[in-house]
């Protein structure tokens, strides 16, 4: 079953660049905006299956994240139509959905909320996201305070205990100690057995092989190469050794 699909999919960028003429312009206010388009993805078409673990990879700027977004309805696409069938889940930014100032327990309840998840839920899966986290230590201070390696744990374990049928994963995995990402890998294993979706956005390679059914080659927006992933990571690294 298809639970991923997307039709001649496009997603254009304006970029602004503020040029005031003149003094008096500035002054009044009257300046023009100038901006240049740019296409972060075109013609993208694919068809991801349930159970499927799909490996992203490309330099950066390619549209792997902006991919990722489009997925999530984080942003909508310029051109084309996006359907999916499931409760997505995303650790797409590291940090995305927290408030800096507010508590990692405060941010368990924002976080969760923005995934869809109910307090009812929450409430019964607090202590197993804050366990999973490994910070029982530091749930009652001001987010503002963790490293990146704790807000990466923190957003993780949320994550994961939306229960979803869809994860969508974004790099988020570079940061962190050894023996937490060995963690997180268990998990998506066990997620992979439940025939859960999974999109893996990556720069480590070897995860890449590791963990994905089939890869896609993003270049400059568009697919340069889909297939097994040992075939597209080959003809990634060349291009790679051949523009350098």
């Amino acid at each position: 079953m298809v639970v991923i699909e997307l039709k001649n999919v496009s997603k254009k960028f304006r970029l602004y660049h503020e040029k005031t003429r003149s003094l008096k312009e500035r002054i009044l206010g009257r300046s023009r905006n100038v901006y240049e388009e740019l296409w972060a993805l075109k013609d993208i078409n694919l068809e991801i299956k349930k159970g499927e673990t799909v490996g992203i990879i490309g330099v950066n700027g390619s549209g792997k994240t902006t991919l990722l977004k489009l997925i999530a309805k984080i942003l909508y696409p310029t051109e084309g139509e996006i359907i999916t069938k499931g409760k997505i889940a995303t650790l797409i930014e590291l940090g995305a959905g927290f408030h800096p100032d507010l508590t990692g327990r405060e941010n368990v309840y924002l976080n969760g909320a923005i995934l869809r998840m109910t307090k009812r839920e929450i409430d019964e899966k607090f202590d197993d996201i804050v366990k999973f986290a490994e910070i029982e230590k530091f749930i009652d201070i001001p987010l503002r305070n963790y490293s990146s390696g704790m807000k990466m744990r923190l957003g993780f374990s949320i994550a994961i205990h939306v229960n979803p049928d869809i994860l969508l994963v974004d790099e988020v995995l570079a940061v962190g100690d050894a023996a937490f990402k060995q963690k997180c890998y268990e998990k998506i294993r066990e997620f992979q057995k439940q025939e859960k979706t999974i999109l893996y956005v990556s720069h480590n390679l070897e995860s890449v092989k590791n963990l994905c059914n089939w890869t896609i080659w993003l270049d400059k927006g568009i697919i340069k190469e889909k297939g097994k992933p040992d075939r597209v990571i080959d003809a990634y690294l060349s291009s790679l050794k051949k523009n350098s």
